[in-house]
């Protein structure tokens, strides 16, 4: 089965929750740019899914302030997408027209800086110090790992240098998810860095995929050199780092899987193990 029927399953779970989620992130949303079209788009949600998940296999209930929370990581998510699209001139996003192809370059940075606006103002309502400083250093963490990408274009990056950029621009909002709502939920006693090993595998199949599936805005082609790349030391052969790449992929799912693993057992429990499973998927 692919991966979008198999998500699709899993998130059958949490679809009253993830209903909920999509009002809280449009809520009281004043519409600039035509952004609520751009923002409704279909979505995976997948680190609020990560999350609630989590909290449901360890026994917790999604209460409304968890929603406004991870809706507060959708619409930081959402922002970083259009500020990414306009960095690599992307033309099409969940597929429509990009906002910066749309509206332009100046108007799309604008546009992701006003959702952005609109995160931070959903979580100064939850009243935490503390979760504003999770947020704040995830923001700054997501914002070097792209200045980092940009700077070291057409270079082959060491492995260590790849999965620090992974966990940067990917990971370290996956781990803002869980470790934010562990926090809310007062649980102390489970850390949450599994979620940005989660995060590290997803980014490394997403570039394994690109090169597989020989997508149009190609990350070799604009100088970003990923996992494929790294082992086979060529940018013109990456298909024969391929197999290494999967290897590593299946490395980092094995560390989310081994935490997994000390949950009780529940249909959530098994939900989580899907989830990271179906990341070898197509």
């Amino acid at each position: 089965m692919s991966f979008n029927n198999e998500y699709n399953n899993i998130k059958s779970l949490l679809s009253p929750t993830l209903e909920a989620l999509d009002r809280e992130i449009l809520s009281n949303f004043e519409d600039q740019l035509n952004l609520k079209e751009y923002i409704k788009a279909p979505s995976k949600h997948i680190r609020p899914v990560l999350a609630f998940l989590y909290l449901k296999a360890l026994g917790k209930e999604i209460t409304p302030e968890q929603i406004k929370l991870q809706a507060v990581i959708e619409l930081a998510h959402n922002a970083s997408l259009i500020h990414d699209d306009v960095i690599d001139e992307c033309e099409i996003r969940r597929t429509q027209v990009s906002l910066n192809k749309r509206e332009g370059n100046h108007l799309a940075v604008i546009g992701g800086d006003f959702i952005l606006s609109y995160a931070l103002e959903k979580l100064a309502e939850l009243k935490s110090t503390e979760l504003l400083g999770i947020f704040s250093n995830t923001l700054k963490l997501m914002c070097k790992g792209e200045i980092n990408q940009q700077k070291n274009k057409y270079k082959i990056p060491t492995l260590e240098e790849y999965i620090q950029k992974n966990y940067q621009k990917t990971g370290a909002l996956f781990e803002a998810s869980v470790k934010s709502s562990l926090y809310l939920a007062g649980i102390k006693d489970k850390n949450s860095e599994f979620a940005g090993n989660f995060g590290i595998a997803f980014q490394i199949r997403d570039d394994i995929l690109n090169i597989t599936k020989k997508r149009t805005d190609s990350d070799i082609e604009n100088g970003i050199y990923t996992a494929a790349v790294i082992y086979s030391g060529d940018p013109k052969d990456p298909y024969s780092g391929i197999e290494k790449a999967k290897s590593l992929l299946n490395n980092y799912t094995g560390k989310v899987k081994e935490e997994i693993e000390k949950l009780p057992e529940s249909k959530y429990k098994q939900a989580l193990t899907g989830l990271v499973e179906i990341l070898n998927n197509e």
